[in-house]
């Protein structure tokens, strides 16, 4: 139980209060609007209380996994720890890699660039940087 009393869980802990009083008194404040003759918030006067108890059953499960110890471990591993060289078998957990960012570099062959639409596209925002009052109407092209 000592798990629960660190200053994240304390935080945790008063914002499940906090949600949990705060839906319900939004759900009382739409059954006081919906018996004043708004039907539209009969929807909301249920839909506050399901709110509510939503937060407490996220709350619930995460202090049960916390309690139980099911939480994932938080050390980092080198990819190099976690690839098998040659002659070894493939590691038993997945490996996760950043992903990699892939550059686009726009086709160009004898100076000219590939696509003819893409070519006219890129005529047009260079006018609009070069005329940067004009309205895209007064475009001559």
């Amino acid at each position: 139980m000592k798990r629960l009393w660190t200053p994240v869980w304390i935080a945790r802990h008063t914002a499940m209060v906090v949600l949990v009083v705060a839906f319900l008194a939004l759900g009382w404040w739409q059954i006081s609007r919906a018996a004043g003759g708004n039907t539209l918030s009969w929807a909301y006067a249920f839909e506050w209380p399901i709110f509510a108890g939503f937060v407490v059953f996220v709350w619930w499960r995460e202090a049960r996994h916390t309690v139980r110890g099911d939480e994932p471990e938080q050390r980092a591993e080198s990819v190099a720890e976690v690839e098998p060289t040659v002659g070894e078998t493939a590691p038993t957990r997945p490996v996760v890699r950043r992903p990699v960012r892939v550059t686009r570099v726009p086709a160009v062959v004898n100076g000219v660039e590939d696509d003819a639409d893409l070519a006219a596209y890129n005529r047009y925002l260079s006018w609009l940087n070069a005329n940067p009052g004009a309205r895209p109407g007064d475009y001559p092209g």
